[in-house]
């Protein structure tokens, strides 16, 4: 099995959304919408424009697995859409590890030194993944500013990567 993480764009909205969607609706029952992100119908301009990025991981030319980047300031940006299939989940794949580690490079090359990210409490293996990587949960009220909120998340974490 040969896994590869690379950066993806409008070409494979489709795919990402058919990852995405199912997780969130069916496996979670999170109340959100294709509607409530219009940000997928669209990935070069809502993350690439402004200094981010979004990856996808491949499993033997399979998309498998997401992460993207919202730059929103100079050197502060949101992790969105941290997705990956049930059936590749866990140690033994490594995708989730993966990815947050591609983002994190990308981070650091980027100057980019405080990551934030919005969740919600039913994704606890999410939330347990974000903690052993070193985020800290943080009251919504203490994110910046510009932070792009999504109507959904209520738990909020952060990582201040070292410089």
């Amino acid at each position: 099995m040969t896994l590869q993480i690379n950066p993806i764009g409008n070409e494979r909205a489709m795919e990402v959304i058919d990852i995405i969607l199912p997780i969130q609706q069916k496996e979670f029952n999170v109340p959100v919408t294709l509607n409530d992100q219009p940000d997928l119908l669209n990935i070069k301009e809502n993350y690439y424009e402004g200094g981010g990025s979004f990856w996808g991981a491949e499993l033997n030319g399979e998309l498998v697995g997401t992460i993207a980047l919202i730059k929103f300031d100079t050197h502060e940006a949101a992790i969105r859409k941290m997705f990956v299939k049930k059936e590749f989940r866990g140690k033994e794949f490594g995708i989730a590890q993966k990815l947050l580690n591609t983002l994190m490079a990308y981070c650091e090359e980027h100057k980019i030194w405080n990551l934030y990210l919005g969740t919600v409490p039913i994704l606890q293996a999410a939330i347990r993944f974000y903690e052993r990587n070193g985020f800290t949960a943080i009251e919504k009220k203490d994110l910046p500013a510009k932070f792009p909120l999504m109507s959904v998340d209520t738990e909020f974490f952060t990582l201040t990567l070292i410089r």
